[in-house]
Order: structure tokens, then sequence, then C-alpha cells
């Protein structure tokens, strides 16, 4: 199965199994957020109800009916004022201040786990009646108890009933007493606790969203490295094709007895096959160049030079080319400083490629137009033309390696697509830049810098004094 078949199923399987891990991660989330705060419920519960216990333990010491004399006849009467007193067991507002127990609370919580729970509290009298309303009349709270128990939305409140330890005296006298906690921002604790929980769930499914896409690039990528490589193979066969059938036709020329006899028509094919066989060498030494651009093996002889001079013989070297186009080139060599430190060879070939491509994707009336200038670091190229110009997906992809702009189904623009790559990788080796603007219609501009050579005064004065003018 091919991989333009294969890659939206590819993409489908992915796209579902990343949708489906989100669904559950965000299920997982909800339902440990429901099971967090009933665990949290229970710690609270398990804090206050320890608290409440150890808030009466202190009536163990209430002394039992049986120590006290009965009167004569062993009768008790528990009208007795002072046993009636006696018998009562003080409650918990009377025996512990709210410091003693916010720190057991505190404590408690702290041992539940619950140290970032923050609380108000308040021990009441007349249970029955107080529980289920807004517990009336306080006789021990925190300062700020009502104001959060108001709050039903965003807290937590928890009850449970003073009850005194079970070997109280049955006849002792007990105190209807509870305590009712209220935890700030429940939500919020809920979601502290679950802080790292959803933290790592989403860094994870973060971590599974990088991998797809990854995988979705890299299988873009092999997909359009897979047609260029076909691209690649249809310019290359094209390219190598004409030659061979020349050479080939040639051939059979030259096997004829009158073309043998004859001198001038057997040097007119033998000439076909050696420039036919120059330009089978031109190609394969394109691809080889590449490749060694590729591996970056290249290596550059820098040496200083007159950027004018270069432009002015690549402008010659393609000046037939340019004519039997009907075309006309332009020059405004402007430059105040021109010296840079370059391969000539490569700065020859860049120049060259740039002024062929405007050749080859131009129009009727071509001009070439090629400018300079200077600033203080820089010397700026500018190629210009009016030609057929270029859309902006080909602006965005037109430096890179085999791609070719389309121009229709003919093969009517020779090249692999190498010509640009090879521009902008020799401009970067020697440390420029170089950018493209193109209007589709209206023609496409190159813009090349590079570094000017520095140089000491007196270099200065002797490269002005053999520097030849601009025409």
């Amino acid at each position: 199965m091919g991989l333009k078949k294969i890659f939206p199923i590819i993409f489908l399987l992915i796209t579902c199994s990343l949708v489906g891990i989100i669904y559950i991660q965000i299920n997982w989330i909800v339902t440990m957020n429901e099971n967090k705060k009933e665990e949290l419920k229970h710690h609270m519960a398990d804090a206050v109800r320890s608290v409440a216990s150890s808030l009466t333990a202190q009536r163990k010491a209430t002394p039992s009916f049986k120590s006290f004399p009965l009167k004569p006849g062993g009768v008790f009467r528990p009208s007795d004022p002072f046993l009636m007193e006696m018998m009562r067991i003080p409650p918990v507002t009377q025996t512990y201040t709210e410091p003693e127990i916010n720190n057991r609370l505190r404590k408690a919580f702290n041992s539940q786990g619950l140290k970032n729970a923050r609380f108000e509290f308040s021990v009441f009298s007349n249970v029955g009646s107080s529980m289920d309303a807004s517990f009336n009349l306080p006789e021990l709270r925190s300062d700020n108890f009502i104001a959060e128990l108001k709050d039903t939305i965003n807290n937590y409140g928890f009850v449970t009933q003073l009850l005194a330890p079970e070997d109280t005296d049955p006849n002792s006298i007990l105190p209807d007493e509870g305590i009712v906690v209220v935890v700030h921002d429940f939500k919020g604790l809920v979601q502290g606790e679950m802080r790292s929980m959803i933290a790592s769930a989403i860094f994870f499914t973060l971590m599974i969203i990088a991998a797809f896409y990854v995988t979705v690039s890299a299988l873009l990528r092999q997909k359009k490295l897979s047609e260029i490589k076909n691209d690649f193979i249809n310019n290359m066969t094209h390219e190598f094709k004409t030659p061979l059938a020349t050479i080939s036709l040639a051939v059979d020329a030259l096997r004829n007895e009158k073309v043998v006899q004859d001198r001038e028509k057997s040097g007119y094919f033998t000439g076909i096959i050696k420039e036919e066989n120059k330009r089978m060498n031109k190609q394969v030494e394109t691809i080889l160049q590449a490749s060694l651009l590729d591996r970056q093996e290249q290596q550059l002889n820098l040496k200083s030079l007159h950027a004018h001079n270069i432009i002015k013989e690549a402008l010659e070297n393609v000046r037939l080319q340019l004519e039997g186009k009907g075309g006309s080139s332009e020059l405004q060599l402007n430059a105040k400083s021109d010296l840079i430190e370059a391969d000539e060879v490569h700065l020859m070939n860049v120049i060259t490629n740039l002024i062929d491509n405007a050749i080859k994707y131009s129009k009727d009336n071509l001009l070439i137009r090629i400018s300079t200038h200077s600033t203080t670091r820089n010397l700026v190229i500018r190629i210009e033309d009016n030609g057929i110009g270029m859309t902006k997906e080909t602006q965005r992809r037109i430096f890179e390696k085999f791609y070719r702009a389309h121009t229709g189904n003919l093969h009517n623009v020779k090249g692999f697509g190498l010509g640009l790559s090879y521009v902008k990788t020799i401009v970067e080796a020697h440390q420029g830049r170089v950018k493209v603007e193109s209007t589709v219609g209206k023609g496409t501009a190159f813009t090349l810098e590079f570094p000017l050579k520095k140089l000491t005064p007196v270099h200065e004065v002797i490269h002005g004094s053999n520097r030849q003018p601009s025409p």
C-alpha cells in the first residue's frame, strides 16, 4: 500500500486514539475529583470526632453518685442543690478556651494530612434545636465563624455532638453540646490536593499530543520527500534523455559512409557529441556538488575580489541566452565599496544561477535589472526581472532542494531544482543572506547581502585607486 493511501488511515487512527485518551483523562479527573472530595470529608470527620472525644475526656473525672453519703433512711434526693451541682458535668465552653480548641483542631487536621485546610469552629449548646439551623447563640466560636458559615457554596461544614465517655456515671447530668467546624474554600482545597495529579495528567497528555505532532510531521515530510524524489527522477530522466538521444543520432550519422567521407559533416556531428557530453557532465557535476553541500564538505577558496567585476562577467556569460529570448539587461552598480571576501567560482555560479532563473521563468520583453549599493557593513546585490513571478507558497519553498516552481504539465523549464538551494547555501557559507520578493505576473527580485572586507586606511587607498568605474 502506498504512502498516499496509508497516510489518511494512520492519521485517522492516531487522531481517534488521541481523542479517546483525552476523553478518558477528563473522565478520570472528574471521577478523581469526586473521590477526593469524599476522602477529604472523611478525614475532616475523623479529625473533628477525635477532637470532640478529647474535649469530653475530662468528664471521666466527675465523681460518681456512689461516693456521696446517703441521707437517713438511705434515700438520695436529687433535688438537693448542692448535690445537683456536683452531679452536673462542666460544659466544654467553660472548660476550654477558643485558642485551646483551635490548637486541638489544627493538630487533628494535620494528623489527617490536612495541613493546608483553613477552618472556623463553634461549640454550642441546645444541639437538638440548633443542628439544622444556623447555630444560634454559640457559646464559644472563632472570630470568622458566622461569616464563613453563611458561604455554603465554597465552604464545607461538619457537625458532631459532644458525648460523654462510655465509663461516665449514667446518673450524671450531661450538658447538651455540639461542635461544628467550617472548612474554608473546600473546592480549592480539593483542587490543591489534586494539583500534582492533574498536572501530571496534563503533562503526559501534552507529551502524547507532541508525539502525535512529531509523527504526523514525519509522515508529511516523508510524503513530501517521496514526491520530491519522484520529481527529481522525472527531471533527471528529461535532462539526460535529450543529450543521449542527440548523441545516438549523431553516432548513427557518423556511421553513414557519406558523412565519414565528408570531414566537415564528420566534424559537425563530432562537435555535437562533444557538446552533449559536456552538458551531461555538467548535470552530473551539479548533482555531485549538491551532495557535497548537503554533507558540508564543500571548501571555499576565499580571496579579496570586486563583486562588480563578477556581476559583469556573469551577465556576459548569459548574454547570448538572454538575447535569444529577446530580453535585455540593465546595470546600476552604485555601491561605493564592492570589495568582499568570496570564492570567485561559487560567487560567479550564484549570480549566473539567478540570472539564468530569470531567463527561464520569463515572458515577452524580459528585462533583468541588476543593482548594487553598500551599507556600513554589507554589499547589497539586487537582481530583478519582470517575469512570471511566484506565488506565496512558491516563495516559501523556493530554496528547498529539488523544489521547482510549477509551470504546467510541460517540461518546458530544465533543471533539477538545485539552483536556488545552491544559491542559499553558498551565500550563507559567505556569512551572507538572501531573500526573495515576488508578485505573480509582475516579476521577482532576489536580494543578496555579503559582508564587506574590512580594510586599513592604506588598503583603502590602494583598492580605491585600482577600482574600475561602474557603468
